[in-house]
């Protein structure tokens, strides 16, 4: 499908590849992995034909067609629907239907056969192409990347660049592309969304080369794994997972090969320096040095996986109760959050606060962490309660004039200079970096400074904003391990599942406009969530539900209600496609008649009219599906 072979590819001095090689084969689902600057982006913009290589070749076959997903496509500006941007992914459809419209138009002064042979031509060329059910095959899309009915008419330039970004990823996917390349295409989507896009890449029939940090999300699609490193690209026959467990044995073979062959240079040194300067041993000993300088040197293992070797601090612990909410109300324009609702932060929690984005997440968060006033009830801190909040805005407060290391020391006084130093290395401020000045810094950069700062500050009670956003694996692993060992309190709101399980003890989730509580590890909670019946709430304090405990029951008053007024949609459906059907094979035989055919002003009318009904009678039909889909959950 693409074969890459002896690919350099050098920016300045700087080989970024060096020989690499990789084929990448039909059905394959990989994953391209690596430390962030290690050339992931650049490779996939190379094999696009972005960039061009130094030397070696990236060859595919000329009808190949590949489906792009990158950071640049933020940049699109349209004032068209987001519905419209979406359905411009159907180029041949959208095509065929701006030519059957032309051609309507001319029959109106023009009755040749020539037109009403092309005219029918253009139908049956569209119907062949499913044109009847583009539309819905893009509403189906989008609405699984997380926009309501109501949004998808809305222009894009009226979105945020996140949001921007799911109708860039909705396009690509209703392109059904022979390969996809998506370069962290979770960067903007909640859970629901990722989810939803799992399910979906797990069924799509061509390959797939991901660029992602999200390991969970590698898991459960890809195939192989690809690790671009030193400029070489090396290949694991698993998933991320699989990785981990196989690297880690290649490792252990390569070091100990290594052990055994400095063991030998080191026994050989000896004995040419032992017998350097005997006239006799100069033949022998030359062959030894000529042998050393022949041989292939191993490399050492490199450690990809450091350790925390700093602390947090603060200066005394807090109080039993950290953050108590009680009665909570808070409402946008046509749009309320929260109601009435209670929540209690107590000494030790590590909670991950989590949904789909417009639920409420950063609103309460901002609650809890005292930036957001507008708000009905009350919020109390606890007793010797020290925060520090962290959120994009905040990059906003860095000094620009300050070194990175000068912008940490003068925020954090308290710590050495080592300390500083190992913080800002985890996040990837390696060397002569901490000198650098935070006004050349890009927004990633900045983003992690911020974060480094959160963790230096002498708090008791962390308020984390998606921390994890900008980092590389082996630096979420670092924050992992930090907030693992740190023994105040915490709440977290992120989207990277892996952060969540390893970091958060409890769960909070915002539902009917109520705080609720799951008293477990993330994972926990989907295996819950996945099984949960939903029930009417009754109480308005925080929930707190076992798992074990959860038992099936029969549907509720409610729901039976809600059952047979669906049932009765139904019916009236079928009673509406079944005539509706009867209309379309009308207006067909309508087309067909001699008399209609030969009168270009009735096959006109005729047509614009079957089109309509046509479309009617699907999306009918898409109705009944979606209804009977909702009976059966409702039933349970």
């Amino acid at each position: 499908m693409i074969s890459i072979n002896n690919l350099t590819f050098e920016i300045g001095a700087r080989a970024l590849y060096d020989e690499a090689n990789w084929h990448i084969k039909p059905g394959d689902k990989a994953g391209l992995i690596g430390a962030n600057g290690a050339g992931k982006s650049t490779l996939l913009k190379l094999i696009v034909g972005d960039y061009a290589p130094t030397s070696g070749s990236i060859s595919m076959a000329k009808d190949l067609k590949i489906g792009y997903l990158n950071q640049d496509l933020l940049s699109y500006h349209s004032e068209k629907s987001i519905l419209y941007v979406a359905m411009e992914a159907f180029t041949r459809q959208n095509e065929l239907h701006a030519e059957i419209e032309v051609l309507l138009k001319k029959l109106e002064t023009d009755y040749s056969d020539d037109i009403l042979n092309k005219l029918s031509d253009k139908q049956m060329e569209f119907e062949a192409l499913d044109g009847y059910n583009i539309e819905f095959r893009a509403n189906e899309i989008l609405a699984g990347l997380g926009f309501s009915q109501e949004e998808q008419q809305r222009p894009l330039a009226t979105f945020s660049g996140g949001w921007r970004m799911r109708v860039m990823l909705a396009r690509i996917l209703l392109q059904a592309p022979d390969i996809l390349l998506l370069d962290e295409p979770t960067n903007h989507l909640d859970l629901p969304s990722i989810k939803w896009l799992e399910n979906y890449l797990q069924g799509f029939e061509g390959a797939i080369v991901i660029v992602s940090h999200d390991r969970y999300f590698l898991d459960r699609i890809i195939n192989k794994t690809v690790e671009s490193k030193r400029g070489k690209l090396t290949l694991y026959a698993g998933n991320y997972s699989f990785y981990l467990e196989e690297k880690s044995l290649r490792e252990e073979i390569q070091g100990n090969q290594f052990k055994n062959q400095q063991a030998k240079i080191k026994q050989e040194e000896k004995l040419i320096e032992r017998f350097r300067a005997k006239a006799s041993k100069a033949k022998m000993v030359q062959s030894r040095i000529k042998a050393l300088d022949k041989m292939d040197k191993i490399s050492d293992v490199d450690d990809d996986n450091p350790e925390v070797n700093f602390s947090f601090k603060f200066s005394k612990p807090s109080g039993r109760h950290v953050v108590t909410l009680e009665n909570i109300s808070k409402s946008y324009p046509n749009l309320e959050i929260l109601r009435d609702t209670d929540g209690l932060i107590e000494k030790g929690d590590k909670i991950a606060l989590i949904g789909a984005n417009g639920k409420g997440k950063s609103t309460l968060l901002r609650i809890v962490a005292d930036a957001d006033s507008d708000y009905k009830g009350t919020s109390v801190k606890g007793h010797n309660v020290l925060q520090t909040f962290f959120a994009q805005h905040q990059l906003e407060a860095l000094h620009l004039e300050n070194s990175i290391l000068q912008e940490l020391q003068n925020f954090a006084p308290k710590h050495t200079e080592t300390e500083l130093r190992s913080i800002l290395g985890s996040f990837l401020f390696t060397g002569d970096d901490v000198f650098k000045k935070i006004k050349v810094l890009s927004g990633g950069e900045k983003s992690r400074v911020a974060l480094a700062k959160a963790l230096t500050a002498d708090a008791n009670f962390l308020v984390l904003d998606e921390p994890t956003n900008h980092l590389d694996m082996a630096s979420v692993n670092i924050l992992i391990q930090a907030l693992q060992q740190y023994e105040g309190t915490l709440i977290v709101v992120s989207h990277d599942r892996y952060f969540l399980e390893h970091v958060a003890n409890k769960i909070w989730f915002i539902e009917d406009k109520e705080i609720k509580e799951y008293p477990g590890t993330y994972e926990e909670y989907e295996i819950w969530n996945s099984k949960r019946v939903q029930k009417p709430v009754v109480e308005k304090k925080v929930v707190k539900e076992e798992p074990k405990k959860e038992k099936k029951v029969a549907p509720t008053e409610d729901n039976k209600r809600l059952i047979l007024k669906k049932n009765k949609e139904l019916a009236q459906l079928e009673q509406q496609i079944a005539l509706k059907e009867a209309d379309v094979k009308e207006l067909e035989i309508q087309l067909a008649n001699e008399e209609i055919y030969s009168d270009a002003t009735k096959l006109q009318d005729i047509t614009r009219k079957y089109n309509s009904t046509k479309a009617e009678y699907q999306q009918l039909q898409n109705d009944w599906e979606r209804i009977a889909e909702e009976i059966i959950e409702l039933e349970g």
